[in-house]
């Protein structure tokens, strides 16, 4: 009985997230990419600076559904799907970062927007670091949710083993085990089982080849353009290094919201979002 009332909460979650993306597809915008793949986006509400989300690996704009409407009293808000996510397009060879940060770079300039905040929740991170040195005079601050814990470290290859091998071998029945270290014990099994079941219907090739990407990209390199405010606003899941971080960026700024993992934008909405807003308000300097 408990697992029957148990699957009908996640079937509910499911035909939430169904209208959901309905909802934002109905906005639908596209530009191409630097490359000729198609992005998709959508725009709401006015107001500056606009605030560009932009979602993880296995991911989609609709991660960010509980941010969206908040936001867009107040802001322009843009979502958009990154190349082989989403409703974007998939024809791309190679799911680099630097291409990612294309992605969310042909979004900006079209999107009427001319002073924005990046933010980008976990391999988005870097994401966002490349889109800031391609959209220089417009970005005005960065925050990385969930990520960039310590900027010196870099995959060894004891990592692509343990992470990478396991997907080649059974994408969807390793993925499982791999996005549920992404919570805490005290998650909601709901969210759980529905975050799982949407990485399990990602394309396993795209997955696997942006992984490999992410896992090649070093941080570093990128801070040497980032002249604005970089917040990490982290979960406590993983530890953060700010005394590490904080050697390379003068502008680096942290926060850790305790209690919650990964998805924090999701586990906790009502605290993230006023977390969020108030290192908004101290990028804008309002």
């Amino acid at each position: 009985m408990k697992r029957i009332f148990r699957n009908l909460g996640i079937l509910v979650v499911l035909i939430a997230l169904v209208f959901l993306i309905y909802a934002l597809t109905a906005n639908n915008k596209t530009v191409l990419s630097k490359d000729g793949v198609r992005i998709a986006y959508s725009v709401y509400g006015k107001g500056e600076p606009a605030l560009v989300f932009v979602h993880g690996w296995c991911g989609s704009r609709a991660v960010w559904y509980k941010q969206i409407p908040y936001f867009a009293k107040k802001y322009k808000v843009v979502a958009l799907d990154l190349a082989g996510h989403g409703v974007s397009g998939r024809q791309r060879k190679a799911y680099t970062q630097e291409a990612f940060g294309e992605d969310v770079a042909a979004v900006v300039n079209v999107a009427g927007a001319d002073k924005v905040i990046l933010i980008g929740h976990s391999m988005s991170g870097t994401i966002i670091l490349e889109a800031n040195r391609l959209l220089k005079g417009k970005v005005i601050g960065l925050i990385a949710v969930d990520t960039l814990e310590n900027f010196e470290y870099m995959a060894t290859p004891e990592d692509r083993i343990k992470y990478i091998e396991p997907l080649k071998k059974d994408f969807v029945k390793n993925s499982a085990p791999f996005m549920r270290n992404m919570f805490t014990k005290n998650a909601d099994p709901k969210l759980v089982e529905l975050v799982v079941r949407n990485v399990s219907r990602s394309n396993p090739e795209i997955a696997i080849n942006t992984m490999e990407y992410y896992f090649d990209t070093p941080v570093i390199p990128l801070l040497a353009d980032v002249d604005v405010p970089l917040w990490c606003l982290n979960a406590d899941l993983w530890q953060s290094y700010p005394e590490i971080n904080s050697r390379y960026l003068k502008s680096y700024h942290l926060r850790v919201m305790p209690g919650v993992g990964h998805f924090l934008m999701v586990e906790a909405p009502d605290e993230f979002n006023r977390q969020l807003e108030d290192i908004i308000i101290q990028i804008n300097g309002k």
